[in-house]
């Protein structure tokens, strides 16, 4: 594209659609005969946001009323006679001779066109017009908390105070749209993905590692109960594995009805023997109750699982082979956890005290799934029951 030349709606327009296809910035410029810089720059300044699309108000005049207001004043009408026409107020059409160049310049397409670019003005967001919203906003995306569990906790925070509540695709384009920078951009190294605009959600493989078990449960021979989280108990797990030079790496256990999450350190790797014993230390410091069943991948680390069941009394079922979404929760969780151990970095410093400390903030925060509380308070109202009915028998 020449320098100086604005890219066009339609050209604008073909970039989202594409880009909505999963296509990349290079193969988009490709297709609509863009350079790369041009459409990252596009990209960049809206923050990977694609804008609303815009709408004329049905109060405001269109391009059909303008040209039967020009052709009003060639014939010589009054303000008051081409309002009467049109069904308009004769102070609007008044208004929009003058604004327009008077009766003798005035010309329709300039005018719509002149309209249109008057409405873009920009118009102060909720967080720019409340210091108090932006205040608790900026304290929340500082302590990790996603914008979506920002704006439900909102809801239960102020239930009757609107001021004080807010979308999080508004939150979203104060921190990412630089014309609507309501919000300090360097909080967005609080996201979970730290990135510098937003990108287009994409399918992600994962390496399946599996090895060939013995003795194995599937999925399918789970009783209902795991499956619609009706009772608590249940654990998804898996590992978190950093680079290739190290051999340290994390297990994951997150409870399916609380979410809540426990994070176990294998600092020496993943020998099946080490992952038995680590996991057995973590999940028995829970009540009994509480360790009913644990899902897992068909990976080689967890062939001492019969050994892990009889010392946690915890049955452990396999999913299929390369089926991450039977582990959904898991997997989610473990996409939370790359905010705090991003792939590819070396797990072979971090203690069981930082995992603990990772968790803690991870079980703090408010979970859509579970009405914007957090699976701490889920988890404490599950183990206060146990304890009721431990006393009343």
């Amino acid at each position: 594209m020449p320098k100086g030349h604005a890219m066009s709606e339609a050209t604008k327009e073909g970039i989202w659609e594409l880009r909505a296809q999963g296509l990349s910035e290079r193969e988009i410029g490709r297709q609509l005969g863009l350079g790369l810089n041009t459409v990252s720059l596009y990209l960049r300044t809206l923050g990977g946001i694609r804008p609303r699309p815009r709408r004329r108000s049905e109060s405001c005049l269109g391009l059909e009323e303008r040209e039967e207001i020009s052709r009003g004043i060639a014939r010589g009408h009054s303000a008051r006679a081409i309002a009467r026409e049109l069904g308009r107020s004769h102070s609007t059409i008044i208004r929009e001779i003058n604004r327009c160049g008077g009766r003798r310049r005035y010309r329709a397409h300039a005018a719509d066109r002149e309209a249109w670019r008057r409405a873009r003005r920009p118009r102060p967001t909720k967080l720019e017009l409340c210091p108090e919203l932006r205040r608790v906003v900026e304290e929340r995306l500082a302590d990790d908390h996603s914008p979506e569990q920002i704006a439900g906790w909102l809801r239960l925070a102020y239930p009757d105070n609107e001021d004080m509540q807010v979308s999080h695709e508004t939150i979203y384009r104060a921190l990412y749209v630089q014309a609507r920078g309501a919000l300090r951009r360097e909080l967005t190294r609080h996201l979970r993905r730290g990135r510098s605009r937003r990108y287009a959600r994409s399918q992600s493989s994962k390496r399946s590692g599996q090895g060939k078990l013995t003795g194995m449960v599937m999925i399918s021979e789970r009783p209902p109960e795991v499956e619609d989280r009706a009772v608590p108990g249940h654990w998804e797990g898996d590992l978190l594995i950093g680079s290739r030079q190290s051999a340290a790496a994390i297990a994951t256990l997150v409870e399916r009805q609380t979410r809540y999450l426990q994070l176990v350190s294998l600092p020496e790797g993943t020998e099946a023997e080490r992952v038995a014993e680590a996991l057995a230390r973590s999940i028995t410091t829970l009540p009994a109750k509480l360790r009913r069943s644990l899902t897992w991948d068909q990976g080689s680390e967890m062939s001492e699982h019969r050994r892990f069941s009889v010392e946690t009394g915890v049955e452990v079922y396999f999913c299929d082979p390369r089926s991450p979404w039977q582990r959904g929760t898991n997997e989610n969780t473990n996409g939370l956890l790359r905010q705090y151990f991003p792939r590819r970095t070396s797990l072979a410093g971090v203690t069981q005290d930082q995992l603990d400390e990772v968790a803690e903030k991870l079980n703090r925060r408010p979970r859509k799934t579970l009405g914007f509380r957090t699976p701490a308070e889920m988890l404490a109202e599950l183990i206060d029951g146990l304890g009721e009915a431990a006393g009343e028998r």
